[in-house]
């Protein structure tokens, strides 16, 4: 509700968070990665990195649309987006959206020397069910935040999937506060916290399977969430406050301002761009685009990443330098 325009940042915001996501599993790619790897401008990039990214990415967005269209947060759902999570690239041989067939465990080399083990895959479709009719019970009188924290843990817990466990256990967090209409978008991701606090994420959800310490892993979530909303607002106040600075330093230029300030407004949805993109969002010609993003160039406020002279990449710098922060590889 503080945001000025919601939608400017939530292209950004989601695909943030499925870097942050990603990463505690183990991938390196970065945002900037993801967002060349869109542009189909990836040299280098790690294939199989930038594809689970940006596959969470399209899986985030399925299930949106799904809730969105009046389908229940269900079992049914839940593996649709594990399908798209795990359509292509690593993982794709593991049974995307369909649960498992056979014994998984986390840690360790074989069940016997694992961190945990998970129910056998018997018992999977069971204890989906369940976990299904606890997301549906209105009259248990639990807040939505503590509902959310409990079903993580539980999803965590029953491990359903022989991969992509983790990814779609922190998806669900954000289709529960929507579906509950808490967020009226998915603008509030926890895999920041989690990534920052991963030693204690994993060691409070062992405390629960081990010693049933739900308080403190409820605890430990709703901090998450204060930080991370604290954290959502304080940046989107200051991207705000850079896309005003920034426009007053256009704004100074008189009569070269025009297309410049139409180049500036398309890059604030789309950090990242090649001139052929940036005009088409702009409605300008090509020569325009060209002279807009040459001013802004000039006053610093964007830079060429492939040196070449065509097929040119600009970033609009302070803006994915913002964007950027927590996303160091761990």
């Amino acid at each position: 509700m503080l945001l000025p325009d919601t939608h400017l940042f939530l292209y950004t915001y989601v695909r943030k968070e499925a870097v942050l996501s990603s990463q505690i599993e183990g991938t390196q790619s970065s945002l900037s990665d993801l967002l060349l790897f869109e542009l189909e401008q990836a040299p280098g990039v790690p294939f199989d990195d930038v594809v689970e990214v940006s596959n969470y990415v399209s899986a985030l967005e399925h299930g949106l649309v799904r809730l969105r269209g009046g389908f229940p947060l269900s079992s049914r759902l839940i593996r649709e987006i594990h399908g798209v999570l795990l359509s292509r690239g690593r993982g794709s041989e593991k049974e995307p959206g369909e649960f498992r067939r056979s014994q998984n465990w986390i840690g360790g080399n074989r069940p016997g020397n694992a961190t945990f083990v998970p129910p056998p895959h018997i018992e999977v479709a069971g204890a989906i069910s369940d976990l299904e009719r606890f997301l549906h019970d209105e009259k248990d009188g639990l807040p939505v935040l503590v509902k959310a924290a409990l079903s993580h843990v539980q999803f965590e817990t029953i491990h359903p999937f022989l991969d992509g466990n983790g990814r779609v256990g922190r998806l669900l967090i954000t289709f529960q506060l929507c579906h509950a209409g808490v967020l009226h978008e998915p603008l509030l991701y926890l895999s920041l916290f989690f990534k920052q606090n991963r030693a204690e994420y994993y060691r409070l959800l062992g405390e629960v399977r081990k010693d049933g310490d739900w308080e403190a892993w409820i605890a430990f979530f709703l901090e998450g969430v204060a930080q991370t909303a604290e954290g959502a607002v304080a940046t989107a106040r200051r991207l705000a406050a850079m896309f005003e600075e920034d426009r007053a330093r256009i704004q100074a230029h008189g009569r070269k301002a025009g297309s410049a300030l139409r180049v500036h407004e398309a890059l604030k949805s789309r950090p990242l761009v090649t001139l052929q993109d940036v005009g088409q969002r702009a409605a300008l010609s090509f020569p325009a685009s060209a002279a807009g993003m040459a001013l802004l160039s000039e006053l610093g406020i964007i830079r060429e990443l492939t040196g070449k002279k065509r097929n040119r990449v600009f970033a609009y710098s302070r803006y994915l330098s913002i964007l950027n922060e927590g996303t160091e590889a761990l």
